[in-house]
């Protein structure tokens, strides 16, 4: 009998497919889950692609007409982990972090924020650091009443970064957003709910019923129009006066264009319900 120890082997590193699920329903659901509850899901370098690309095929997809972003466990995102990161070819130098969050944490929260769909963050727990902005830069936020949102930066001596400094003044204003930020503290569903930071908090068990149906009500409205919309609303908050009347019109302008927005006048012109398409 052989009883020579042998070594473990070792692990084979899961593939982005299964660390971050997806599948597109009939009727034009795009579903994004974090898929890796033994971490809280805390999203690797190429979950963060993998999101990145899904949300930049959502956009470009004319069948898909809107997005849920969702996690499986415990956790909808604990932050980032840095373990998967790719390593380092050099001692860092002056420019390597700036660059570093510029292609990373920016470049997620942006593809949430620049996809062309409508995208609802269903936030099944916690949901700290990176994962409390990418929930907060989805357009509607729906969250499990067991969740909670830390702006976890600040008990590690760190900056926040992925946007957080740019979204939470915008939504809560800066009063608000620095005791998030400067105190660290846990922040509860029904909290965020009623500071504004979430749609609806909502028991557990319906978190996932609601997202279905709020999808499905997005899924069968006007696309171009909810995009241009969603558009106008995001640039509103840098834009003086002027130029978002400007923006306005041009929006006007291009959605007239479009068949679903000739359908809803024709519609209401006769006096029956509208069938949108999507483009």
């Amino acid at each position: 009998m052989d009883r020579t120890s042998r070594a473990p082997l070792p692990e084979t590193p899961a593939s982005p497919e299964s660390t971050v699920l997806h599948r597109t329903t009939p009727d034009g659901v795009s579903w994004i889950t974090l898929n890796r509850p033994e971490a809280m899901n805390a999203v690797t370098w190429e979950q963060r692609e993998r999101v990145i690309a899904l949300l930049a095929d959502a956009s470009a997809d004319p069948t898909v007409r809107a997005v849920v972003l969702t996690a499986t466990g415990r956790g909808f995102c604990a932050g980032a982990d840095l373990r998967g990161a790719p390593a380092q070819p050099r001692e860092r130098v002056a420019g390597d972090v700036a660059r570093t969050i510029r292609l990373g944490a920016q470049r997620l929260i942006a593809a949430v924020l620049d996809c062309e769909k409508p995208v609802i963050a269903a936030v099944n727990g916690t949901a700290a650091g990176i994962g409390a902005h990418l929930a907060f830069a989805c357009d509607l936020v729906l969250a499990a009443d067991t969740a909670r949102f830390i702006e976890v930066f600040v008990r590690r001596g760190l900056v926040p970064d992925g946007g957080g400094a740019y979204l939470l003044p915008r939504l809560v204003g800066p009063q608000r957003a620095k005791e998030l930020m400067f105190f660290g503290d846990a922040l509860t569903a029904a909290d965020a709910e009623r500071m504004g930071l979430v749609n609806r908090a909502v028991p557990a068990g319906e978190l996932a019923g609601l997202a279905a149906a709020w999808a499905g009500r997005l899924a069968c409205g006007p696309t171009r129009a909810v995009a241009l919309t969603k558009q106008l609303v995001n640039d509103s908050l840098t834009a003086d006066r002027a130029t978002a009347f400007a923006a306005e019109a041009a929006a006007q302008e291009i959605n007239m264009t479009t068949r679903d927005a000739n359908e809803g006048v024709a519609s209401f012109i006769e006096r029956r319900t509208p069938e949108y398409r999507g483009f």
